[in-house]
């Protein structure tokens, strides 16, 4: 019995696609310049192995399922890919050599990505800057960075984007402060801690204001540095309470992540590129992103 994983065939999903384009098997048929009963197999091959029906007729037309609506922005990025790797192997150009620009604002999960794709390219080159969140987001628009890491990208347009993990900012506390050992932290005890903040521009000072704000406070910080990095420095050597996301770090030593009771929504963060670019390279990136 054929498993779930190899009924997934690049064939199969070519045929999906033409099927959804065109509305009949023959239309899909003569489109990939193949014989309607084959398309017409591989539909069928791909609803036995998931139990699904990805097609209802209607007169003379296929319609898609809600199944199949489903699966559709996937299955288009997986011949926008295609199609991708097709021109530049037409072009003569080897994919296990170039150079890949990232943008990160925080040493994680960004490292940890970059890692897992040079695993799977090592000969490629990755050139990374590290800086606050509004100079990421400015060098991904510029063309500056191929591809960007962070949290709290906008949904406008703009921006190709993938979910690789959730986090929320949490306080960073150092070990042997009185604070260090609590459940839970209150921005309102906080306000009269030494704080270190990050500068404007910074998505984790943004959230950070804003619950300071919510709750009619106006802390003035002790220390302001750029990032995540440097503020972790400064907690660890007693220089204050810091905030960084709560995985922005592999660190652990030093300091300790502590939850803020005002601060409690979770933030997607993302990978993304501008929307209006194609690049194999930053396609291969993306496709191991989970």
């Amino acid at each position: 019995m054929e498993s779930a994983k190899s009924a997934l065939t690049a064939s199969r999903i070519r045929a999906l696609n033409a099927v959804f384009d065109e509305g009949s098997y023959s239309a899909a048929a003569r489109k990939l310049g193949m014989t309607q009963p084959a398309i017409s197999q591989a539909i069928q091959d791909l609803e036995k192995a998931f139990k699904v029906r990805l097609f209802e007729r209607r007169g003379r037309r296929l319609v898609p399922t809600e199944c199949c609506l489903d699966l559709a922005p996937l299955t288009e990025e997986m011949r926008r890919l295609e199609d991708a790797l097709l021109h530049q192997l037409q072009r003569n150009e080897r994919f296990d050599i170039g150079v890949l620009r990232v943008g990160i604002g925080s040493l994680m999960p960004g490292m940890e990505l970059i890692a897992q794709f040079q695993q799977r390219f090592p000969n490629i080159q990755v050139q990374v800057e590290y800086a606050i969140y509004s100079a990421i987001i400015e060098a991904v628009l510029d063309g500056r960075a191929d591809i960007g890491i962070l949290p709290y990208v906008p949904k406008d347009g703009r921006f190709h984007r993938a979910v690789c993990l959730e986090q929320d900012v949490i306080a960073l506390i150092p070990l042997g402060h009185a604070q260090a050992g609590a459940r839970a932290v209150s921005l309102q005890n906080l306000v009269y801690e030494k704080l270190i903040f990050q500068k404007q521009g910074s998505a984790t000072q943004r959230v950070v204001d804003a619950a300071f704000k919510k709750l009619g406070l106006s802390p003035r910080p002790s220390l302001i540095l750029e990032t995540g990095s440097e503020v972790y420095e400064a907690v660890v050597n007693g220089l204050g309470i810091g905030f960084m996301w709560r995985h922005g770090t592999s660190r652990k030593d030093g300091a300790r992540r502590v939850p803020v009771t005002e601060i409690d929504r979770h933030y997607e963060e993302v990978v993304f590129r501008r929307a209006d670019t194609t690049n194999p390279i930053v396609d291969m990136f993306f496709s191991g992103v989970n």
